[in-house]
């Protein structure tokens, strides 16, 4: 039978006697202030800055047991919530335990009330169990904006149905615990803008260009690194440019019109042959209805009469942004200025287009082979959620920021991530695609290097890439003993099926693979190797991290040269300003940049798949 406190008046003044010994436990001067944040904020951005103020003490001291009216106009504890930092703060409120002294009994949930008021708005009393149980009792949850400061008081009390069993004599020691989660970060386009120096920020009424000679404004999103070149003022999207050229291509054979051409097609195509085809999850991350301007101005767009719209969710930057990226400095020292040559958008007279050179200027060509660097607009709902904003520890987006990887397998990764493979000085590849189902093409970072030095080897005897001629004896022979290892070498598929389209000035990228450029016919020129070479339009298959004068000249690929008169003896490079040219396979020496397909069941066991921290990997069972 429940005999309860209340209706024994000598078990009470017992009672009360040991509570007021005991009950010290009770008073908050014991709520300590603890705060812990979880490693998902933005450090520049705004840090945590959540503040737990506590005033006054709350003590039980000379209290019975009693009912919920009396206990609702107690003394409370008084305790503020400030958020100082910038960014929204999901945050949960906690009352844990506090270790008791030796020989004291712990006083449980079920004897003890609460009620909690927030901003004067008054809560109902109940009891402490539900909360939940130590250490997950709940105070309050919810989301406190930047500045933002919230009050509250708690009041505790003993119920007024205890049990001599359950109350008498036990003791009740509590704290508090804040954690707080930034997870949802903060809008990219906020992000920038606060974060860019006001100096580095260029309002032209429609957008707001970043300048200067090197911002923080690199993003890292599905493998790539990214400058963030402006913010739309209305819609909050973010204009991205690859940092680096991610592959070299033909513009197009008859106009330099971007509707219509090679290179939208390329930039576009979500087969595992094109650009858009190798990102992550575009839909979620890109505004796919953006719209590019190919006109021949250095004007903004909409003061020029002729300015032209095209819908597509990947383009080109044109002449105006480029020359309002280093908006007041020398275009030599402007962020995007890479030392390497590459295209815009912007046509020309005569149909020539407009592209970058290797010291910043532009100037226009006649649709010849050159680097990419493609552009998207990132969707005003993209978040920021870690990242400085520097080369070395760029924004990462929610979505695209993963961790603990360990145990998935690469192929379902992304292009242009990196991985530790092989051995020495010639241990950084990168992911190209995934071209043959459940496996994954992968290609060293540079070209291949001997003593610190660029190597170089003659192609061969003719143009046509084989595992016996002069680079694919080496690949398949020395370079997997030597430069891969047999731990590695394990790793890689025994057989890859190489094309060997050939390419002239004016070609279409896809007739590198198939018969023509429309009905995906793979074509019959093909060779079987273990480790073969990229082709032109591949990803990856532009140059690397700069410009460098001691590279050897350039790197070859495979793609077989095709003169105007319909043959030839030379075979297709990248040269070291991005630049694709033929050269003549039986004298001239080129350096080597080697392509392979990696098994199904390679796996990762670390690493964030970023230069600095690429995948570690191993062939599972």
């Amino acid at each position: 039978m429940r005999e309860a406190i209340k209706k024994n008046k000598k078990i009470i003044i017992i009672a009360i006697a040991i509570i007021v010994l005991l009950l010290i436990g009770i008073t908050f001067a014991y709520l300590t202030t603890t705060i812990f944040g979880e490693k998902e904020y933005i450090v520049r951005a705004g840090s945590l800055g959540l503040i737990l103020e506590e005033d006054n003490e709350l003590t039980l001291e000379k209290q019975i047991p009693i009912e919920d009216s009396l206990g609702m106009s107690l003394t409370g504890f008084d305790f503020r919530l400030i958020n100082q930092g910038k960014i929204d703060t999901d945050y949960t409120i906690y009352l844990d335990d506090i270790p008791l002294e030796e020989g004291e009994t712990r006083m449980p949930d079920s004897a003890i009330r609460y009620s909690l008021t927030r901003d004067n708005v008054v809560g109902n009393a109940d009891d402490l169990t539900n909360m939940g149980t130590n250490p997950n009792r709940v105070v309050d949850t919810g989301t406190i904006e930047p500045d933002q400061t919230i009050n509250y008081t708690l009041r505790i009390w003993i119920d007024y149905d205890a049990t001599t069993e359950e109350a008498s004599g036990k003791t009740f020691k509590g704290k508090l615990r804040v954690v707080a989660k930034q997870s949802v970060g903060e809008k990219a386009s906020t992000v920038l803008l606060e974060n860019i120096p006001k100096e580095n920020q260029y309002d032209d009424g429609t957008d707001t260009f970043i300048t200067g000679e090197d911002p923080n404004n690199y993003i890292w999103y599905s493998g790539k690194l990214w400058r963030a070149v402006s913010v739309n003022n209305e819609a909050k999207t973010v204009k991205l440019v690859t940092q680096w050229n991610v592959s070299t291509n033909n513009y197009d054979d008859d106009s330099s019109a971007f509707e219509g051409s090679y290179m939208k097609i390329w930039l576009n195509d979500t087969s595992v042959d094109g650009f858009l085809g190798n990102l992550r999850e575009p839909e979620k991350f890109i505004k796919m209805d953006s719209q590019w301007t190919d006109y021949n101005s250095s004007y903004k767009p909409n003061d020029d009469p002729d300015a032209s719209l095209i819908e597509s969710p990947v383009g080109l930057l044109n002449l105006y942004e480029y020359i309002t990226s280093y908006n007041g400095i020398d275009y030599s020292a402007g962020y995007l200025n890479n030392s390497t040559e590459w295209y815009l958008i912007t046509t020309a007279l005569d149909d020539y287009i407009r592209y970058v050179l290797d010291d910043g200027s532009n100037d226009s060509t006649y649709r010849k082979f050159l680097g990419v660097r493609p552009s998207i607009n990132l969707k005003a709902s993209v978040y920021v959620i870690d990242g400085d904003g520097t080369m070395n520890n760029p924004y990462r987006l929610k979505g695209d920021n993963d961790t603990n990887l360990s145990g998935t397998k690469l192929n379902t990764r992304y292009s242009g991530e990196y991985i530790t493979f092989g051995i020495g000085e010639n241990n950084l590849y990168r992911i190209v695609s995934h071209e043959t189902s459940g496996l994954t093409k992968i290609t060293s970072d540079e070209p291949l290097k001997e003593n610190s030095a660029f190597k170089t080897l003659a192609f061969g005897d003719n143009n046509i890439y084989s595992s016996t001629n002069t680079i694919g004896r080496f690949l398949n022979g020395d370079y997997l003993t030597n430069y891969v290892g047999s731990n590695y070498s394990n790793m890689i598929e025994n057989s890859t099926t190489w094309y060997l389209g050939s390419l002239a000035n004016d070609s279409n990228y896809k007739l590198t693979k198939y018969t023509n450029a429309t009905d995906n016919i793979l074509i019959s020129n093909i060779t079987g190797a273990k480790v073969g070479l990229l082709r032109v339009g591949e990803l990856m298959a532009g140059i690397f991290d700069t410009y460098s004068e001691d590279m050897g000249f350039a790197y070859c690929l495979l793609t077989p040269y095709l003169s105007d008169s319909g043959s030839s003896e030379d075979i297709l490079g990248v040269d070291n300003h991005s630049e694709v040219f033929n050269m003549y396979v039986l004298d001239d020496s080129i350096a080597i940049k080697p392509a392979l397909n990696l098994k199904s069941n390679v796996v990762i066991t670390g690493g964030a798949g970023t230069k600095s921290d690429p995948f570690q990997i191993e062939l599972a069972s």
